[in-house]
């Protein structure tokens, strides 16, 4: 339990008639997959941490969004940011257990994202100015969820730097998450005049 629930329930591990607290990171440390115990401060952590705070952003931005394709698409997406989860909250020598019995981030999962942005991006007429989010709710938290996935991405570099990351798909997908929410975040305001997100026109 002291594995983040998301990423537990993505592996299949569900967990019923538990308690929410169990005392376990009371030392300020937490349980990989596959065991061994790091510091909730450890850039691994950091890393996995921002992918459910992202997943979260993608949840609120489904929530507001008016558009039935964002929204099922955002749901994939969510459920994907899982498998990245996993993969970032096991260690490099416990990769190969963890692909041998789940799901890990694929080149296919990466070509997925790019047929959407070139169908999204196809559909739309990009501002001819910088975006400045807010021009409605649902593409105020799109950018939002943009932005923290760009986080989530820079904490993985980090760890790729130091020879941490096994899967190098996993720092392509997230890469193409961030290009994917923009394109969805522009797509929602389609109809939208150019000066509700422009920023020489606000």
């Amino acid at each position: 339990m002291s594995v983040p629930l998301s990423f537990s329930l993505s592996t299949g591990i569900i967990l019923l008639n538990m308690k929410v607290y169990t005392k376990n990171g009371d030392s300020g440390e937490t349980m990989l997959l596959f065991g061994g115990r790091i510091s909730k401060s450890d850039p691994r952590a950091e890393a996995y941490g921002e992918v459910d705070t992202s997943v979260s952003a993608m949840g609120l931005a489904r929530a507001l969004s008016k558009d039935d394709f964002i929204k099922t698409t955002l749901l994939k997406i969510q459920r994907e940011m899982f498998t990245v989860g996993s993969e970032l909250a096991t260690s490099p020598d416990k990769w190969n257990s963890l692909r041998s019995k789940y799901a890990v981030v694929t080149a296919d999962m990466v070509s997925n994202l790019e047929e959407i942005i070139d169908r999204l991006q196809g559909d739309i007429e990009m501002p001819p100015e910088f975006i400045v989010p807010g021009g409605s709710p649902g593409s105020s938290a799109l950018d939002l969820a943009r932005s923290m996935v760009r986080t989530a991405e820079r904490r993985v570099v980090a760890l790729s730097e130091t020879g941490e990351i096994k899967n190098r798909e996993v720092l392509r997908y997230l890469n193409r998450v961030s290009d994917l929410l923009f394109i969805m975040a522009r797509y929602e305001d389609r109809d939208k005049p150019f000066e509700l997100s422009s920023e020489k026109r606000v």
